[in-house]
This record gives C-alpha cells, sequence and structure tokens, in this order.
C-alpha cells in the first residue's frame, strides 16, 4: 500500500479518517498506532471501531492499565497498549501475538515493538493549531 498523508483539524474528523479506512477491512488486520500522547491514537481506535460496526463505540478506551481489550464488531477487535511496557520481553510476554488471525488488533504506542509485522502503519503527529497530521502506509 502507497503511504497516504492525512491532516484533519478535530476529533471527529480524526474518527471519520479511521472509519472510512475500516469499513473495507477483511477482519484480520494489525494496525499499529505511533505517536505522542495526546496525538489522537484513541480516538483512531474508536473510528475503527465506528467502521467495523461496533454499536457503542464509547466503550472504546486506552487500554494503558487493563494493556488489553476486546470488543465486539463485525469482527473482534483486539486493542493493545503498550504505553506501560519498557522492555522488549515484556512485549513478547504479553502474550499480543496469540490474537493475530483471531479478529481485526489495534496497538497502540507500537513504537516499542522493535520487530516488523505485515501491518497498517499509521504515525500521528500535533502541527500548529492542534491539526493532526496522519501517515497510513
Amino acid at each position: 500500500m502507497k503511504s497516504k498523508e492525512y491532516f484533519t483539524r478535530s476529533e471527529r474528523e480524526t474518527f471519520l479518517l479511521a472509519k472510512k479506512l475500516a469499513e473495507n477491512f477483511k477482519g484480520q488486520e494489525v494496525v499499529l498506532l505511533t505517536g505522542e500522547l495526546g496525538a489522537g491514537k484513541t480516538i483512531f481506535a474508536k473510528g475503527i471501531a465506528a467502521g467495523l460496526g461496533m454499536k457503542d463505540v464509547h466503550q472504546v478506551c486506552s487500554p494503558s492499565y487493563t494493556l488489553v481489550n476486546i470488543y465486539q464488531a463485525k469482527y473482534p477487535i483486539i486493542h493493545i497498549d503498550f504505553y506501560r511496557l519498557g522492555k522488549k520481553t515484556e512485549i513478547m510476554d504479553l502474550g499480543w501475538e496469540d490474537y493475530l488471525g483471531q479478529g481485526i488488533i489495534i496497538i497502540e504506542w507500537a513504537e516499542k515493538m522493535k520487530f516488523n509485522l505485515d501491518a497498517i502503519y499509521v504515525t500521528f503527529s500535533i502541527e500548529e493549531n492542534e491539526t493532526r497530521r496522519i501517515l497510513i502506509n
């Protein structure tokens, strides 16, 4: 897939971008979200859930403390957060790779993974005027 760059000016625009992306998912995608705190990763996860037909996207929240949340939609959504994990061994010990092929996997703070994965890479950056630059490849 060729890289595409988007600029969103609100949480709603970020949400709708993710929703549109997810509408074409086949059920086994891995989405790796990277970017600074407050850049829009969890909003993007909510948009993916909406695109997959999840009825109450308000259930989608950052799993910073639980590490893994699972939601039901058209396909199961496995939402993982590496924010509190510091070492590669902690990431591997989580066993997240057991979820591969079980549904849509969304990983926040994916920059902490030090290995390549066949996935959709989404990078967020905060630009001036609170605009979000979102690079998808």
